[in-house]
């Protein structure tokens, strides 16, 4: 189904470096508390220092072995990932109400816009329904959480881009045992991260159907 287009811009704020995860997700918290109905819409990209996320469903179980890196309990949807260098992050602070939306159109349109960046350079991806994300031939790529708030959005997508991803042994993948995950390095090596970060920025405009306006850092 198209979408709607608006002319109701987004603003985008990128961070360089890595910003440690308890950072943004209070960040987001204040955002979304103090937001009214006047405020604009935003998206942060962002790369985070290794840290495995527990979402709301998430059973601690699935954390088999962190080592070294921390696990912190989130609020997002979802169960278990994690988050490193080389992976984009961008989180969606969405006033769903005011746009007319819903939670599974923002899921949709999350996936939408990996699935598009990635049918760029050839690579067919598909989301599945039964578990939210964006998988190549059965290994995920980027995967999905969101936390509503009055009809307001934070949280998002993360893609996996150019990055260790032994990682991910540590745990069960989204509290799937034996899920594969793989990167747009495994599939596209020639393809800078950089360029993804801003093909991802592209791709959720159309996905979403709003320009957007790159803010400060």
């Amino acid at each position: 189904m198209p979408v709607e287009l608006s002319d109701e811009a987004i603003s985008v704020r990128c961070w360089p470096g890595l910003l440690p995860y308890f950072t943004v997700l209070d960040a987001m918290r204040e955002f979304t508390r103090q937001r009214d109905e006047t405020t604009p819409d935003q998206i942060w990209l962002l790369q985070h220092p290794p840290v495995f996320t527990l979402g709301r469903n998430a059973d601690a179980a699935d954390v088999l072995d962190p080592g070294p890196i921390p696990v912190i309990r989130s609020d997002r949807g979802g169960k278990v990932t994690y988050h490193g260098p080389g992976q984009w992050v961008a989180y969606l602070l969405i006033d769903l109400a005011r746009c007319g939306w819903n939670v599974r159109q923002l899921t949709q349109a999350m996936e939408n816009a990996v699935i598009h960046l990635l049918a760029q350079h050839g690579i067919s991806a598909q989301a599945r329904r039964d578990a939210p994300g964006v998988y190549v031939q059965g290994a995920k790529i980027a995967s999905l959480g969101l936390r509503i708030q009055k009809g307001r959005s934070y949280h998002g997508l993360s893609l996996n881009t150019d990055m260790d991803l032994s990682p991910f042994q540590r745990i069960h993948p989204c509290g799937s045992p034996g899920l594969e995950v793989t990167q747009v390095r495994s599939l596209c090596p020639d393809l800078p991260s950089e360029t993804v970060a801003q093909e991802l920025l592209d791709s959720l405009s159309i996905a979403l159907g709003r320009p957007l306006h790159k803010g400060g850092s």
